[in-house]
C-alpha cells in the first residue's frame, strides 16, 4: 500500500510481544502505517525523529512506565498534540484518571476487543485531523486579517499623495482660472490627469491583488508570450513615449506555462519600474533564459542606477508587511508581481549593482513535451 493510501501513522509501545503482533497486524490489515517499540525511551526517541498521528501506549512497562512516556511528550511543543490512547490491565478509576490528567485522551482496558480499539482510533484520528483543520484555518484568518490591515494602509498611503495633488490643483483652478494664462491651465490639466492615472493605477493594482488571493486552482496553459508582451507594452505605451523610452525584445520567446493576464501584468509592472527607475532617457532590455530545472527565467533588465542589497532585500516584501518593510516606490507592484508568480509555480528575483543598473526575473515552468 502506498504512502498516500495510509489512514494514519500508528505508534504501539508495549513491553508485551504477543500485544504488538497482535496490534500492528490488525491495524496494517486496516490501512494504516504501524510502527512498534517494546520501552518507553524508544517510544520518545521514534516518536521525536518521526512523530506519528496517534500513539497506543501500554502503562505498565520496565523503566519508564506510560505515565512517564505521555508527560514528556507532552511537555515537548513538537509532540504536545499527538493524542495518546492509553491500553492497560490496570483497571481501576484512579489509573483512568492518572491517565486522562498526564494528557491522555482516552482509555481501553485490556483483554481488549479489536473492534473497540479501531472505533477509538478513527475517533481520535478524526478528532485530530479537525484540529490541524481548525489551527490552519485560524493561520490563514490571521493572514487575512493581516493582509487586510496592510491593504487599508496602503490605500491610505498610496492614494493620499495623488489625490491631495489633484485637489490641490483642482482648487487651483477654481481659485485663478480668470488669470492664468492657458500654458499654465494647461499645465494644472496635465497634472491632475496624471494623479488621476496614478490613483487608477494603485486601484488597479489592489483589486488585482484580490483576485489573485481569492482565485483558486488557475488554469495552465501554455503562453503565447510574444503577444503577451505586446499587450504590456501596448499598456505602457504613452509612458514609453513621455519618457522616451527604449524597449529591445527577442525575436522569438520559448514557451512556458502561466495565465496569461496575470503574466501580462508581472510584464507591465517590470516595464513600467523599468522606465520610472531606468536611466534618463530608459533604455530597457527583455529576454529569456531557459533553466535546466525545466523552468525559464524571463527578465527586465535596465540602465538605472541600480538598487542597494538593503534594498533588494525588501523589495519582495509579502503584503501583510509592506506598511513595515517597503523600499520606496516599489512596495505593492512588486508584491502583487511576487504573488503571482508564486501562483503560477514560479519564482521572482532581482539582481543588481549601484551603478550598473537592475535586472527583474520571474520564473515560469515549461511544458513537458517542451522539457523532453
Amino acid at each position: 500500500m502506498t504512502e498516500s493510501m495510509m489512514k494514519g501513522n500508528i505508534l504501539i509501545v508495549d513491553d508485551t510481544a504477543a500485544n504488538l503482533r497482535l496490534l500492528s497486524n490488525m491495524l496494517t490489515e486496516q490501512g494504516y502505517k504501524v510502527r512498534a517499540v517494546v520501552n518507553g525511551p524508544m517510544a520518545l526517541t521514534t516518536t521525536r525523529a518521526v512523530p506519528p498521528d496517534l500513539i497506543l501506549l501500554d502503562i505498565n512497562m520496565p523503566g519508564m512506565s506510560g505515565y512517564e512516556v505521555c508527560q514528556q511528550l507532552k511537555a515537548d511543543e513538537p509532540t504536545r498534540e499527538i493524542p495518546i490512547i492509553f491500553i492497560s490491565a490496570l483497571d481501576e478509576v484512579q489509573d483512568k484518571v492518572k491517565a486522562f490528567t498526564v494528557g491522555g485522551v482516552d482509555y481501553i482496558t485490556k483483554p481488549f476487543q479489536f473492534e473497540e480499539v479501531l472505533a477509538r482510533v478513527e475517533t481520535h484520528l478524526s478528532l485530530r485531523r479537525l484540529q490541524k483543520e481548525l489551527e490552519q484555518e485560524i493561520v490563514a484568518r490571521d493572514r487575512l486579517i493581516a493582509e487586510l490591515d496592510a491593504y487599508a494602509h496602503t490605500v491610505a498611503h498610496d492614494l493620499k499623495n495623488p489625490l491631495t495633488a489633484l485637489i490641490g490643483f483642482s482648487e487651483l483652478l477654481v481659485d485663478r482660472y480668470d488669470r492664468m494664462s492657458s500654458e499654465h491651465i494647461q499645465r494644472n490639466l496635465g497634472l491632475i490627469a496624471e494623479n488621476g492615472r496614478r490613483m487608477t493605477n494603485i486601484i488597479d493594482e489592489l483589486l488585482l491583488l484580490a483576485s489573485v488571493r481569492k482565485l483558486g486552482q488557475v488554469k495552465m496553459a501554455p503562453v503565447n508570450m510574444g503577444a503577451v508582451v505586446s499587450e504590456a507594452r501596448a499598456r505602457l505605451g504613452d509612458m514609453l513615449t513621455r519618457h522616451e523610452a527604449t524597449l529591445i525584445e527577442p525575436e522569438t520567446w520559448p514557451t512556458a506555462l502561466g495565465h496569461g493576464p496575470w503574466i501580462a501584468e508581472l510584464w507591465a509592472n517590470y516595464i513600467s519600474n523599468a522606465i520610472k527607475y531606468g536611466g534618463k532617457p530608459p533604455y530597457i532590455e527583455l529576454g529569456a533564459t531557459p533553466q535546466a530545472d525545466g523552468y525559464v527565467s524571463f527578465w527586465v533588465r535596465d540602465n538605472g542606477p541600480g538598487i542597494t542589497p538593503e534594498d533588494q532585500a525588501r523589495l519582495f516584501a509579502p503584503f501583510e508587511r509592506l506598511s513595515q518593510t517597503r523600499a520606496e516606490g516599489h512596495g505593492l507592484g512588486l508584491s502583487i508581481v511576487q504573488r503571482i508568480a508564486l501562483r503560477l509555480g514560479g519564482q521572482v528575483a532581482v539582481q543588481s549593482v549601484v551603478g550598473q543598473g537592475s535586472t527583474f526575473s520571474f520564473t515560469l515552468p515549461v511544458s513537458a513535451e517542451d522539457r523532453e
